[in-house]
Parts: structure tokens; C-alpha cells; sequence
């Protein structure tokens, strides 16, 4: 039997696309990316990091403009993002809240500037009724080396 594998991902600057694309690459995952209005964030990563807070504070997440798969067809989903100050962007969390009663496994994947913080328990947190499994984050240092990674990973994951 297959397993139906999914990438969904939220990329600000291109970081976690090249890692999602490098992901499918290595585990032919279905690939989808999510989408935001563009008047949403600032191109300036500070201003961008200031909105992303105010909507956190204000629980006003940012509504997705793509498309979504059923989601009930796929074992396993793993999620992309950019790391905002220690947290799941705020893309990912609208995401991950429509997720609604998905009972596979989701997994994180992830890109920052040098630290993750606490990112995988943020995501977890936010997950109600699918499994969790640790996932894979790397620096925008490390992605010239992102499929090759991504490939070791992916061979200990399975």
C-alpha cells in the first residue's frame, strides 16, 4: 500500500519554499504552497515581525487565499514555515487551525535566522486531534544543503 504524503507550506522570503521543494523532491510528496493576501506583511522582516505580533495579540489570523486538497486523503502532512520570534507564523497557524478533525500525522518543517526556540512544542500545541511527530528545521545558512539533508532525514524518518 502507498502512503499519501502532502507539503504545505508558508514561505515570507523564499527560505522555506526552497526547503519544501527540496522536500518534495526527496519524498514525492503532493506540494502545496499557502497564501496570503499581499498587502498582509511588510517585505521588511521587523515590520513583518510587528504585524505577525499584533495579530498573534489580537487572535487575527490572517486568512488563507489558496485552495486546500482534502485533506482526509493523506497520511501524513508536513508543515512548512518560517520561524517568527520562537513561534509558527501566523500563515501556519491559520493553517493549522483548520485542520479541524484531521487524524493523520502532521510534521513540522521549518527555516530561521539561527534559532528555532521553542517552535516544535508552538506547533504542537496547536495541533487538536492529529498525531504529532518531531520534524526538521534548518538556518538560512544550511540550505545549500537542503535536499541533502532533507534526504538523510527523510530515510530515518521513514
Amino acid at each position: 500500500m502507498t502512503t499519501k504524503n502532502l507539503i504545505v507550506d508558508y514561505s515570507w522570503s523564499g527560505h522555506t519554499a526552497t526547503m519544501a521543494k527540496a522536500l518534495q523532491k526527496v519524498s514525492a510528496a503532493d506540494l502545496v504552497d499557502l497564501t496570503v493576501a499581499d498587502d498582509t506583511f511588510s517585505t521588511d522582516m521587523f515590520a513583518t515581525s510587528e504585524i505577525a505580533t499584533q495579530q498573534l495579540a489580537s487572535d487575527q489570523l490572517p486568512a488563507l487565499t489558496n485552495g486546500l486538497p482534502a485533506l482526509a486523503g493523506y497520511q501524513t502532512i508536513f508543515v512548512g514555515g518560517p520561524v517568527w520570534s520562537g513561534k509558527v507564523a501566523t500563515p501556519v497557524r491559520t493553517f493549522l487551525s483548520q485542520l479541524g478533525n484531521y487524524q493523520g500525522t502532521v510534521v513540522p518543517f521549518y527555516t530561521d535566522a539561527g534559532t528555532a526556540g521553542g517552535y516544535e512544542a508552538d506547533f504542537q500545541n496547536l495541533l487538536t486531534n492529529a498525531s504529532f511527530k518531531p520534524g526538521i528545521g534548518l538556518s538560512g545558512d544550511q540550505l545549500d544543503q537542503a535536499e541533502t539533508r532533507l534526504k538523510t532525514w527523510w530515510e530515518k524518518f521513514n
